[in-house]
């Protein structure tokens, strides 16, 4: 049975471990980023906004209440399925769900909000290019951070106990600082052997390029920046 790292932090790790169990894998929980909530009042909320942007179901997830009820009633613009569910979830009356690429959110927002104000919910640790696209249209973007993405420590001593001594066959990749993170892990010497033969999987080119390639692993990437498309590199071709 394949043995495949999840990497991602809680919630999202589990769910993604009981995914992978019904795909007939073996799933190895070791998540190499926390998120954590950072103090974020509704006096961050600007008078002029019209609408709310979302990449991030974590933003949505780790918003305070207030934050919330401040901003329930406006266009809610979701990058894709998962964020959408969130910002439901949450309270916010009006979700527009989007094809899961920031990119592509950020043009449609910015066909339907020129030279206005939109509220941007978001982690501290980010892409600009969403933002970069906005404001280059002319969108007003007013970023309000809602958490932050740190990362979390394992001794050589505790993945060994964790992965029993076995190789890990697959590992999968969702953010470019998990990616710096198993990079750095696959080479310490007390673990390289764990990792010699394994295959690397990354939600984007953004996140396979943080991983440094020079000691030779093979790292693919998945056709859509989202877990369907990732889990689906795993399975064998027909």
């Amino acid at each position: 049975m394949l043995r495949v790292l999840v990497t991602r932090p809680e919630p999202g790790a589990s769910r993604t471990a009981r995914r992978l169990q019904d795909m007939g894998f073996q799933p190895v929980v070791l998540p190499l980023t926390e998120t954590v909530v950072l103090p974020a009042g509704a006096g961050l909320i600007p008078g002029d906004a019209i609408a709310v942007a979302v990449t991030s179901a974590n933003a949505v997830r780790h918003a305070p209440k207030a934050v919330i009820a401040a901003l329930a009633a406006l266009p809610c613009h979701a990058v894709g399925t998962r964020t959408t569910e969130a910002a439901r979830k949450m309270g916010f009356l009006s979700v527009i769900e989007g094809s899961g690429d920031a990119e592509a959110l950020a043009d449609s927002i910015a066909l339907a909000f020129p030279g206005k104000a939109i509220v941007y919910l978001c982690g501290r640790v980010r892409f600009p290019v969403f933002e970069q696209r906005l404001e280059a249209a002319g969108v007003l973007v007013r970023a309000v951070e809602t958490y932050d993405t740190l990362p979390v420590r394992y001794s050589d001593e505790t993945i060994l106990a964790l992965l029993s001594g076995q190789a890990v066959d697959a590992a999968l990749l969702y953010s470019a600082k998990a990616a710096a993170a198993m990079q750095a892990l696959a080479k310490r010497p007390a673990l390289q052997g764990l990792f010699e033969k394994t295959l690397f999987f990354a939600l984007s080119a953004r996140i396979a390029a943080a991983f440094d390639d020079s000691a030779g692993q093979a790292i693919r990437i998945a056709a859509q920046p989202d877990e369907e498309a990732l889990l689906a590199l795993l399975r064998p071709p027909r």
